[in-house]
């Protein structure tokens, strides 16, 4: 069988992918200090549902089928999907970036696989191996460095703050929310999963964001916030995803993922240009921990031996 070179646009198209990624961190920052946190997600969640169903009828169509449907034997996985990965998360999301800078905040984030790799270790029993254990480690006390300003001890003696708390909880709901995409797409499309997750979590946002003031804070956001939540609906979850997944099927997933290690570099540089935020010394040696952490966690293991 023969392989053809995967062209520039491949590449264009994933690297524009962890731009829009990045940018997410900033736009929920912009977000969060008009809107309270479960209508954000709820708003968030509305327009990425709508563009992802859309995506599901044409690929229906193209298909010759009719109007897609949530199969049973996709539920189980979607609807987790759904409670970590968006219901859970952007409620943490939306609280803690409405304190935490958006470089920070996407630094903590970019733990997510070390803490997968933790959990697989120490609950699923996966081999583990000295590089993989020390990445773990790496990846784990960068993140005690971002979140300490340089002196993880002050993290025993001060602890850390709310909007920290916020973030290091969408890593573990996000760790969730990876674990059960794993389990759903071995039952169904990457399409069909996410956009069911998607449209089951917002029907959980709606009555918290109902009862958290949505109809009134709908009614007093301006452009911004409106054209901000359009971006994290359609760009950054529709878009972005069809542009990934072209990127998984031209590179393969392994190769395609490495480029998600460039999503905090782009929301700590647009957090600094866009909102002028501080990069120090602290958050950028706990983030070259931190992504250092996750290349040696998250290595091939080793092939076997060949016989002589």
């Amino acid at each position: 069988m023969k392989f053809h070179r995967p062209s520039f646009g491949v590449y264009a198209k994933l690297v524009s992918t962890m731009a829009l990624w990045g940018a997410t961190w900033v736009s929920a920052r912009v977000v969060a200090q008009s809107l309270t946190p479960f209508p954000a997600a709820f708003l968030r969640f509305f327009f990425a549902s709508i563009f992802l169903y859309a995506l599901l009828c044409r690929a229906g169509a193209q298909q010759g089928g009719g109007w897609p449907r949530l199969s049973r034997a996709v539920l189980p996985g979607a609807a987790w999907m759904a409670i970590t990965g968006v219901f859970l998360y952007n409620a943490l999301f939306f609280s803690g970036m409405k304190t935490v800078p958006a470089g920070r905040a996407a630094m903590i984030v970019a733990c997510v696989p070390s803490a997968v790799a933790l959990y697989s270790a120490l609950v699923l029993r996966a081999p583990t191996g000295l590089i993989k254990g020390l990445g773990i480690a790496l990846s784990l006390f960068g993140v005690s460095v971002i979140l300490s300003g340089g002196n993880p001890v002050t993290l025993f003696t001060h602890g850390a703050d709310t909007g920290d708390l916020s973030i290091l909880g969408c890593v573990v709901t996000w760790a969730a929310y990876t674990l059960a995409g794993g389990y759903a797409m071995r039952r169904a499309t990457p399409l069909v999963a996410v956009a069911w997750s998607c449209i089951l979590g917002c029907a959980m946002l709606l009555p918290p964001a109902l009862a958290t003031g949505l109809a009134e804070q709908i009614a007093a956001a301006g452009w911004v916030v409106w054209g901000n939540l359009v971006f994290l609906g359609v760009a950054a979850t529709g878009l972005a995803f069809i542009w990934y997944l072209d990127g998984i099927q031209a590179l393969g997933a392994p190769r395609a993922s490495v480029f998600i290690n460039l999503v905090p570099v782009f929301a700590t540089i647009m957090g600094s240009v866009i909102l002028s935020e501080p990069v120090g010394l602290s958050l950028v040696f706990g983030g070259l921990m931190v992504i250092s952490g996750v290349v040696l966690a998250n290595r091939p293991a080793a092939k076997a031996a060949q016989a002589k």
